[in-house]
């Protein structure tokens, strides 16, 4: 942020002007307005700015209802709004935000003809989600004032905006969009112009591997969704969220990233889900996607099967604890504080010996078929404050062996959901995938380890940034388990990036970087 002295934020006694009044645009002039700037507002249909001046305006008078603004500041808001039926009427803005069709020449042509109009040091942003920022910029005379700044939605709620700067931007134009959206009480984060920013860029697995479980029959997506929230501590699964989200626009945004990364198999689709879109089984909003909806589609009302959960078994009363168990010390405490006698053994593992001979082991990337009696379990975010734990066996695993793992984790109160035999299971490979994409993103100076923390825990409500997943679960986990995978599916999906690599051979000062 070295420039920030030199380019503060726009003042609030400038005009901003919006262009594109759906949604988004509506939201992006109520930020605007709210901050105390002059408005204008302008759509390419005749007659559409002034309708969304009217949404403006009930939007306003929801917020004196509910107390979060008094009746003089609405008034003050409204005498600050102007619908602008002509480009020409946007010549005074300091800042022009579009949030059009997601359509590149559409964009184009749009910042040509506004280029005609603005002022020299007026700053030019487009709100685009999937379409190049350096493309749209390509066409102007004059990029460097050209960012952009990627509102999540709904604009006035959510904090996230990604600022991003694209090939030509100056540094000084990035840093004034930056120190406005700060200005509007948003939290931006700044990021190059790659393919899905920051989020989208590195959210892909969440959904990927979630559906590559399923399409390897490794469980339902009810199962699935429960292991991810009850385990990995996400607030959403992934088949709920994209049901909610539209399978048509998740998928959407998905094969954009992949095409725009010339297919490379880190992003690949997924097939189910493209069957799901062809179907017509958008979701919630067709009635119908992974889940079945009522009419309403309320959450309330929503048609999901219950989760895959074990029955009761016997927990063993001693077993044997050998090596660190690493992200799942946590384990050895409480089997002990649930009257599980525990043994200890420094060298080897790791792994939870049960009194069967079977071994419970924390999942690695490999599977229970390669071995005698391996139960392997699944990652959580919190051990001692998970609800539902997975457990993967093979169809050689003997009973007994499941049996006893199934109940030892019953002892100590949690939920266990049996998965097929699938290499690091569900919450592990999600997330070594989603710190794997954010150390390759970090190494290739697409944002700082701070901004993906914040851009993951903000616009998509994860629970942890995946740098600092990395540095609690250590410089070498996700590096060993990927391999593990990509040994076992060598496609080039689980390759871990040279990010990685780097990270497991350095020193442990460079954990987590």
């Amino acid at each position: 942020m070295t420039e920030t002295a030199s380019a503060p934020a726009i003042a609030p006694s400038s005009t901003v002007a919006v262009v594109g009044t759906g949604t988004m645009g509506q939201g992006i002039a109520q930020v605007a307005l709210v901050a105390g700037h002059r408005v204008r507002l302008h759509d390419a249909v005749p007659g559409r700015a002034r309708e969304a001046a009217d949404a403006l305006a009930a939007r306003l008078d929801r917020l004196v209802e509910k107390g979060r603004l008094s009746a003089a500041d609405r008034e003050a808001a409204l005498a600050r709004l102007h619908p602008a039926e002509d480009l020409a009427e946007l010549a005074d803005a300091a800042l022009v935000v579009e949030a059009v069709l997601e359509q590149l020449p559409v964009k184009q042509d749009l910042f040509r003809a506004l280029e005609a109009v603005v002022a020299e040091d007026c700053l030019l942003a487009t709100n685009t989600s999937s379409l190049s920022v350096t493309a749209i910029a390509g066409a102007l005379e004059h990029p460097g004032r050209f960012v952009g700044l990627h509102f999540f939605n709904p604009a006035p709620l959510l904090p996230l905006v990604e600022v991003v700067s694209g090939f030509a931007t100056d540094e000084a134009a990035a840093t004034r969009a930056y120190e406005t959206a700060k200005a509007w009480g948003k939290t931006p984060v700044r990021c190059t112009d790659t393919p899905g920013f920051i989020v989208n860029r590195i959210a892909r697995p969440f959904y990927a591997e979630a559906f590559a479980v399923y399409e390897e029959r490794g469980a339902d997506p009810a199962t699935i969704d429960a292991v991810l929230r009850e385990s990995g501590g996400f607030r959403m699964g992934p088949f709920e969220l994209t049901d909610l989200i539209g399978q048509d626009v998740n998928e959407a945004v998905t094969r954009s990233v992949w095409e725009s990364f010339f297919q490379s198999p880190k992003f690949a689709p997924s097939l189910a889900q493209r069957r799901l879109v062809e179907s017509g089984l958008h979701g919630r909003k067709s009635g119908r996607g992974w889940y079945a909806y009522g009419s309403g589609a309320s959450p309330k009302e929503v048609v999901r099967p219950a989760p895959h959960t074990a029955p009761p078994a016997k927990a063993p009363a001693a077993v044997t604890v050998v090596g660190d168990l690493g992200p799942a010390r946590d384990l050895v405490a409480m089997m002990t504080e649930a009257g599980i006698a525990v043994k200890t053994v420094n060298e080897g593992g790791p792994y939870i010996e049960l009194p069967g001979d079977g071994q419970l082991v924390p999942a690695d990337g490999k599977t229970s078929v390669e071995f005698a009696d391996v139960v392997y379990f699944d990652l959580a975010l919190d051990y001692r404050g998970a609800t539902r734990i997975a457990l993967s066996a093979s169809e050689d695993t003997s009973e007994r062996a499941v049996g006893e793992a199934v109940g030892l984790f019953q002892r100590l109160g949690k939920e266990v959901s049996v998965i097929g035999d699938v290499p690091g299971m569900i919450v592990a490979r999600t997330v070594a995938m989603l710190v794997d994409l954010a150390a390759d993103a970090v190494a290739k100076g697409v944002a700082t380890p701070e901004d993906i923390d914040t851009a993951m825990r903000l616009g998509v409500n994860y629970p942890l940034g995946p740098v600092e997943w990395n540095r609690r679960l250590g410089q070498d986990w996700a590096y060993d388990l990927l391999s593990a995978l990509h040994e076992r599916c060598p496609t080039g999906r689980y390759a871990p990036s040279l990010a990685l690599f780097r990270q497991a051979y350095a020193g442990d000062e460079e954990t987590g970087s």
